[in-house]
């Protein structure tokens, strides 16, 4: 599969202002009204109102009769009714957009908020939400580009630990075979404790530059590159069990990267934090693309803040166009869900 280029999220085209402005409007059965517009009618309605009452037969004696007060302060009652009624009308989309504003997540994209209210406040959420979309190009773009120097330069390290270190420590086990041989009884006992440490520092360098360069991944394929994880993840406190379709529709190689880091980042955190004793790694078709499970028996995330890793795994999913979550698992544990959506990956 070679060097990772540059990903770019699939992404559906930004919707138009005016578009939007204008199915507002549809809605709305017209012309939307302008929040100015509104309190000054009102205002204005009250004045003329109020005018045409002191034009006309009705007066205000001195002292003001009992009458006349009621009429007076109903007259005020009504229309500080109609000026709230209207500024809530107004304000309440407002308020929807606050709210809205206060949620946004741009690793969680697609929320938006509803585009309703007079004129201005309209054309104000319609230049929100397309905002956002800007944004959350403009992000997928940049995670794209960090991301791919990320495997570029994992690649780089990889191929360095295993030309360069990783030979030199092959050189330095041969050369303490030799001083073994020759070496006096009483310090061969040192000699082969330095091998054996040599021998597990080598057998890590390559288990490093395995989990920085998925080799198998290029050479094999993803179901092999499962399987191979899921071995490797096994040690004598956990178990990982692999179930891979064997059906699996054909999938780009950033999307095959992706599934595979995820699962990768998922099994990781199982390892360290989730005290499991047993996990899953699952692969399968579903509904519309691929779907993949990583699921443990651990504690579970129990309220927990999201932490890099988590948020690493769903800026990957937001390269692919894929839906990504965390979950509590059956009874405990977590679950782990991507699911890459074919359509977007057969051209």
């Amino acid at each position: 599969m070679g060097d990772v280029t540059d990903i770019r999220e699939r992404r559906a085209p930004v919707t138009l202002a005016t578009e939007t402005s204008c199915g507002a409007e549809e809605r709305s059965g017209g012309r939307a009204v302008s929040l100015f517009w509104r309190i000054f009618s009102l205002n204005a309605a009250g004045l003329l109102v109020a005018a045409a009452l002191l034009l006309g037969p009705v007066t205000v004696s001195t002292p003001v009769r009992r009458g006349e007060a009621v009429v007076v302060l109903a007259g005020l009652v009504l229309l500080l009714v109609a000026n709230a009624l209207v500024l809530r009308v107004g304000l309440t989309p407002l308020q929807r957009l606050a709210q809205a504003m206060a949620a946004a997540d741009l690793l969680r994209p697609g929320v938006r908020a509803p585009v309703s209210g007079p004129a201005e406040t309209a054309a104000l959420i319609t230049t929100y939400n397309t905002m956002l979309d800007r944004l959350e190009a403009e992000r997928a773009t940049g995670a794209a580009r960090a991301l791919s120097a990320q495997e570029r330069e994992r690649h780089r390290i990889a191929r360095e630990l295993h030309d360069e270190v990783g030979q030199t420590l092959t050189a330095v086990l041969l050369q303490l075979k030799r001083v073994a041989d020759r070496a006096p009884e009483d310090l061969r006992e040192e000699v082969g404790q330095a091998q054996e440490a040599t021998r597990a520092g080598l057998d890590e360098i390559r288990r490093i530059a395995r989990r920085l360069r998925p080799g198998v991944l290029e050479e094999l394929g993803l179901p092999s590159a499962l399987r191979s994880l899921a071995a490797e993840f096994t040690t004598h406190g956990l178990t990982v069990r692999h179930h891979v379709g064997g059906d699996l529709p054909p999938l780009t190689e950033e999307s095959e990267l992706v599934l595979y880091r995820v699962a990768q980042e998922g099994l990781t955190n199982t390892a360290r934090h989730s005290a499991a004793d047993r996990a899953e790694v699952r692969l399968q078709p579903v509904a519309g693309g691929v779907e993949l499970l990583v699921r443990d028996n651990g504690s579970g995330l129990g309220g927990a803040a999201e932490g890099a890793g988590i948020q690493g795994m769903r800026e990957r999913a937001l390269l692919v166009g894929a839906a990504f979550s965390v979950e509590p698992g059956p009874g405990r544990g977590t679950d782990v869900r991507l699911r890459i959506p074919v359509a977007a990956e057969v051209r």
